[in-house]
């Protein structure tokens, strides 16, 4: 692995982070750092919409806050460089598990566990403000409490 490709990995990674730390805590504006403004992201396997990061911020702010606690954990992330020049790479191809507790709000001031864990699929640019994803979709492979 050349030292370019580990810049970019850790970068990359850098960028999962930042998403799954704007969805726990409810600072969707971070998500700019995320997403390109053309982005796409499917939420459709758990649940969700599927749209332009334009109409899915608003529904996220809208809709996540029915889990008052959202807590992420990112392993196995598999970065594939693509459109790599002799000097730099500019794209990759991004799969990161995850899994997903949250707590639901009953209604009756009690929460209940509801767990998702499936695999982030991300289409990666490198933008002038750094790596940015242009495509999420949510492969959800198992839900526990709903």
């Amino acid at each position: 692995m050349e030292l370019d490709d580990v810049i970019a990995r850790l970068e990359i990674e850098e960028v999962l982070v930042r998403y799954t730390r704007a969805i726990d805590t409810g600072d969707w504006d971070r998500l700019d750092e995320v997403f390109t403004e053309d982005a796409h992201i499917d939420y459709t396997q758990s649940g969700g919409i599927e749209g332009s990061y334009a109409e899915v911020k608003p529904w996220l702010a809208e809709n996540l806050p029915i889990f008052p606690k959202r807590m992420h954990m990112l392993g196995q992330v598999d970065v594939r460089h693509r459109d790599v020049a002799p000097d730099e790479v500019r794209g990759a191809d991004v799969a990161a598990y995850f899994h997903n507790p949250m707590m639901l709000a009953t209604g009756d001031g009690a929460e209940t566990l509801v767990e998702l864990g499936g695999i982030y699929h991300h289409r990666m640019v490198r933008t002038p403000g750094g790596w940015r994803s242009e495509r999420l979709v949510e492969e959800l492979v198992w839900k526990r409490g709903l």
